[in-house]
């Protein structure tokens, strides 16, 4: 096995071909969770916020399950639990399939106090002037919790980018799943694992950028905003 820092194995893999399709892969990953999570989060949120039990209730009951259970435990339930029942899905399936399910608990969350944060006097005199309810949702209540919920949901980008990496433990190949495979070909371990690190660490930071931008367009209308990411 080699000892020490190999500056040639370290150079050679920051590079490399295979590790940059895994981060490719990771960034998929956070895209299609963040976009599932978001339209399963809103219906979640406006259940949740439904004065009817039978709506509100098994909002409730899914963002307890989804937010008080680890993501890789939901993972190996849904990869190898499900399939002793008959309902089998393929590692990126399941991938796909946990990641949304696990983002979207999160992110109704932040929808709901988005909406919540709105003054309810403000959604009466809408309704008070012929505006529908959907008039009133689009014009009134989502332009006001957008600049409310764009800093959380930034953050949930970094956090989910992340996150991806716990689906290396049902073999998804993304990037640390890539890194842990050359790590055993290679046995550059520090080396590997660092050019991982800084795949990721390039990728929250640019996304970092993106976000205060986006939090610096839609707070022009509303006068300053923070742009702190956590």
């Amino acid at each position: 096995m080699q000892k020490g820092w190999n500056w040639d194995g370290f150079f050679e893999y920051l590079t490399n071909y295979y590790l940059f399709q895994g981060a490719l892969v990771t960034l998929g990953l956070t895209i299609f969770a963040m976009t599932a999570g978001l339209i399963l989060g809103f219906i979640i949120a406006v259940m949740r916020m439904s004065k009817y039990r039978l709506l509100s209730g098994p909002a409730y009951f899914y963002i307890w399950i989804f937010r008080g259970t680890p993501l890789l435990v939901q993972l190996i339930i849904i990869y190898t639990g499900l399939p002793q029942i008959g309902i089998k899905f393929t590692v990126i399936q399941s991938t796909l399939l946990g990641l949304a399910l696990c983002e979207a608990a999160y992110l109704s969350e932040i929808i709901r106090a988005g909406i919540g944060a709105v003054p309810r006097g403000q959604v009466n005199a809408a309704l008070a002037i012929g505006m529908r309810p959907s008039q009133v949702m689009r014009y009134v209540v989502a332009p006001q919790a957008l600049r409310i919920i764009i800093p959380p949901l930034g953050n949930s980008v970094n956090g989910v980018l992340k996150t991806t990496s716990i689906a290396s433990i049902i073999s998804m190949e993304e990037l640390l799943r890539r890194t842990q495979v050359l790590i055993q070909e290679k046995f550059l371990v520090l080396e590997l694992f660092t050019v991982a690190a800084l795949y990721y660490l390039a990728m929250t930071t640019a996304w970092e950028l993106i976000q205060r931008r986006i939090e610096r367009r839609f707070g022009k209308a509303y006068g300053p905003m923070s742009t702190d990411a956590h």
